[in-house]
């Protein structure tokens, strides 16, 4: 990709002294303001369990695919990655594969690889909890099948802080609009692209049952806030409710509360949670973390905070349109139906 497929030259005024003034006229993310901004520099919704999208089953975080997640806004996509065993590839489990698998890592990120062949301006982040420990090599097959390899980036430093990462334009200019970060056993000499996640953000609590959200770093434990102050940051915005199956505790999104988590402003919202980081901080979270991201006080507030913090305004036409691949997806009266019923079940199973 050329710079000249990201500026226009306009001639700012009908003088023959005049110079020709350059101009964006592509958005990045969606809007020509964010090009010139660093990364580290601008704030992104991410879909918690992005591919946990099961119609009718208690452990999913999202109503619609990845397809629907990124067309609707979705920036960042974070998921738990788990090895079945010897022989398999690697799945996309929550928590177990028995208890919701929702299939290959390949599978998923060929999808994401086609998305971003269509949307050449667009800079995403892919998130992955490695639940197993495997080996960081062990990412390279699934990424590399995928297509997804040529679109990697890799930071010109390791452990970068908030003045090293590039800007969005310099990112779709070099075609490298994916940053891939690996919770545990990350190892950049063997897999440059493979960024250790806690050397490069930290995170506030992780998942929440506090609905008043401190915005505290917990992940990294015992970073200093002189270090936190110079890295990016994610918050934890998905509020779980404890339940005990067969004496198992278990935490499930709290299903109900969704249009007010979710919500632009109020007590325990996504908004006041930004707000309230911004002050502790001092900058706006880099990485906005919810469950059910088309759920709010109205369907896509989200993404209206997230403008809201990068100094914006969002079209609330833009948000949340029927599953591109046809699936069916919850409404909210499922969702709710899906809590009613796992927590009848744990108020049975204590009463034996």
């Amino acid at each position: 990709m050329s710079a000249e497929s990201f500026i226009g030259i306009t001639d700012a005024a009908a003088t023959t002294s005049s110079r020709p003034q350059q101009t964006n006229t592509r958005p990045c993310n969606g809007y020509p303001e964010l090009c010139n901004r660093k990364l580290s520099n601008v704030s992104l919704v991410v879909a918690h369990n992005s591919p946990f999208a099961i119609p009718h089953n208690a452990a999913s975080n999202q109503v619609y695919p990845v397809l629907n997640q990124l067309e609707d806004g979705i920036r960042g996509l974070q998921f738990e990655t788990h090895y079945p065993n010897a022989t398999a590839s690697l799945h996309l489990c929550h928590t177990t594969c028995d208890l919701l698998d929702a299939g290959s890592l390949e599978s998923y990120l060929t999808t994401v690889r086609g998305w971003l062949d269509d949307h050449p301006y667009e800079v995403i982040a892919i998130m992955m909890g490695n639940d197993n420990r495997v080996p960081p090599t062990t990412y390279i097959e699934p990424f590399q099948n995928s297509g997804l390899l040529p679109y990697l980036y890799t930071p010109r430093k390791s452990n970068a802080t908030l003045d090293d990462w590039p800007t969005l334009a310099e990112m779709i200019l070099l075609n490298k609009r994916v940053v891939v970060m690996l919770d545990y056993l990350a190892n950049q000499t063997e897999v440059p692209w493979l960024l250790d996640e806690f050397s490069y953000q930290w995170q506030s609590p992780f998942s929440p049952t506090d609905p008043a959200f401190p915005c505290t770093a917990q992940r990294p434990s015992n970073q200093p806030d002189a270090v936190s102050r110079d890295k990016m940051y994610m918050v934890n915005h998905n509020l779980n409710i404890a339940v005990k199956i067969f004496g198992d505790d278990i935490l499930i999104p709290a299903y109900t509360l969704l249009d007010g988590v979710n919500a632009v402003s109020g007590n325990g919202s996504l908004g006041r949670n930004v707000e309230n980081c911004t002050a502790r901080w001092g900058r706006p979270p880099n990485w906005l973390l919810v469950d059910y991201y088309n759920f709010g006080n109205f369907n896509g507030s989200v993404f209206q905070v997230v403008a809201e913090a990068n100094g914006l305004s969002y079209d609330r036409r833009k948000c949340c349109g029927s599953p591109v691949t046809g699936t069916a997806a919850l409404n909210k009266e499922s969702c709710q139906l899906i809590f009613f019923t796992f927590t009848s079940i744990s108020a049975f199973f204590l009463l034996l």
